[in-house]
């Protein structure tokens, strides 16, 4: 079958299409931007990507179309598919229908931590031979790309609430039939899509009630919000992290690198990690539980993480030069920025100057949604510095108004620079949180040093 996908670069579309050429398929796609790392991750796996959204591609007389979430009416690809009646369908529905359906799913869903916690846990089934498949929204370090089919039963994936097309507004996860669902936290995002946070908790509990009764949902014990979702019926097996009923962490270092796993309140072992922040140590906590639920024992659990490797963008460590770094990280919601902050400032200590910079560039900070939350999230920070692209369609300024420390707030990139490496000094380390490029702000400053 002739596959052809729009929207193919994202990380979840450029994962369905190298499973579906790992299925046999010929695969081609477009999309508007093509560049690296899924444009080259995609041509080494012998799939054509076309520039832009033209209807002319359609030439190709493809069996399937796959519709991305990035499409939508009136692009001219999308009129010729839908004038031609030319089959299509959602890239969760494609997935699901063509491959999932005979696999033993562990989905990883959750406001925070889905790509960490996914790569933690197809770390963990790999290295306890379960050769798993996979689909990570991110860049994993520990494998040699973001997706596989793999020849085990079990296939461990980022279960994003986004919705799937333009044709099919439920969020991606009800179309994955999990037999193990992790639930790692919920808050309000994705404002352009939901208009509150019940809207939210709505598409959570269809999440849940596809869950099989033999299966089992891990969730933290203490998040209201999934506290809600699961009062509203769960029928499955309710597993535990962060209490003494089920899994939890004690002894923990002060930068989250290390731990004593406890389960129902006994001592079973001592999990060590690279990476710090106490948010990775509720990831590994979440993923140690699921990797559980599938047979994975705690003490296999701690010996993968040993090995585990933070995925790309994920306090990733750009430059360094004597005591000066630049890191570069994900965040883009307020809990995200302020754990993202802790984790780091306990790794560096309070000796060393941290400055926090910020691009608000997800849909939701670029509307505003969750902007009450930022004085407080950079509270670890030493100084602020945020950027104010063109598509910032509220004040930043006003908004940091009662944030504890110093903040400047810059529209011109280049003023945000000059100003930046004005601040090079020794003891010094920048942290620069986006879901976009950025710029490529991090390796700008890294060339600086």
């Amino acid at each position: 079958m002739h596959i052809h996908i729009l929207g193919i670069c994202g990380t979840f579309m450029g994962g369905v299409a190298l499973i579906a050429k790992a299925a046999g398929h010929r695969v081609s796609g477009c999309d508007l931007n093509v560049y690296p790392p899924m444009s080259t991750e995609l041509a080494a796996a012998g799939i054509e990507i076309m520039q832009g959204f033209d209807a002319k591609q359609l030439d190709i007389k493809p069996d399937l179309i796959v519709v991305g979430n990035v499409m939508k009416r009136g692009m001219p690809v999308v009129e010729r598919m839908l004038n031609d009646k030319l089959p299509y369908t959602s890239g969760p529905q494609w997935l699901y229908e063509h491959y999932l359906k005979d696999k033993e799913v562990l989905a990883v869903a959750g406001t925070h931590g889905k790509t960490t916690t996914t790569a933690m846990l197809a770390w963990i089934l790999e290295c306890a031979g379960l050769q798993p498949g996979f689909l990570i929204g991110g860049v994993p370090e520990n494998f040699a790309q973001g997706a596989r089919a793999g020849s085990g039963r079990y296939f461990v994936i980022e279960a994003d609430e986004y919705d799937c097309a333009f044709f099919d507004k439920r969020s991606k996860f009800v179309h994955y039939h999990p037999t193990v669902a992790v639930l790692n936290n919920l808050e309000y995002d994705h404002a352009d899509i939901f208009e509150n946070i019940e809207a939210i908790k709505k598409q959570f509990h269809h999440l849940v009630r596809t869950i099989p009764g033999r299966g089992s949902v891990v969730v933290p014990a203490d998040d209201v919000n999934l506290a809600d979702v699961l009062a509203r019926g769960l029928w499955s097996r309710k597993v535990v992290c962060g209490s003494a009923e089920g899994y939890a962490a004690a002894d923990c270092g002060l930068d989250g690198s290390h731990f004593t796993l406890c389960l129902k309140g006994q001592p079973v072992c001592q999990v060590k990690l690279s990476c710090c922040g106490m948010h990775n140590v509720k990831n590994a906590l979440a993923a140690i539980a699921a990797a559980g639920c599938v047979g994975v024992t705690p003490q296999q659990a701690a010996a993968a993480l040993a090995s585990f490797k933070l995925p790309k963008r994920r306090l990733e460590l750009v430059a360094a030069k004597g005591d000066i770094a630049i890191y570069d990280d994900f965040a883009h919601h307020p809990t995200a920025i302020a754990t993202t902050l802790q984790g780091l400032r306990a790794r560096i200590g309070a000796d060393k100057r941290l400055i926090a910079v910020f691009e608000p560039r997800s849909n939701s900070m670029k509307m505003g949604a969750n902007a009450q939350l930022l004085p407080q999230s950079f509270g670890c920070a030493d100084e602020v510095m945020v950027y104010q692209g063109p598509a910032v369609h509220f004040d930043v300024a006003a908004a940091l108004t009662g944030c504890p420390q110093p903040y400047t707030v810059c529209t011109d990139f280049n003023a945000l620079l000059q100003a930046l490496q004005q601040r090079m000094a020794p003891h010094t380390v920048f942290l620069c949180m986006s879901n976009g490029s950025f710029n490529g702000l991090p390796h700008r400053l890294a060339d600086l040093l």
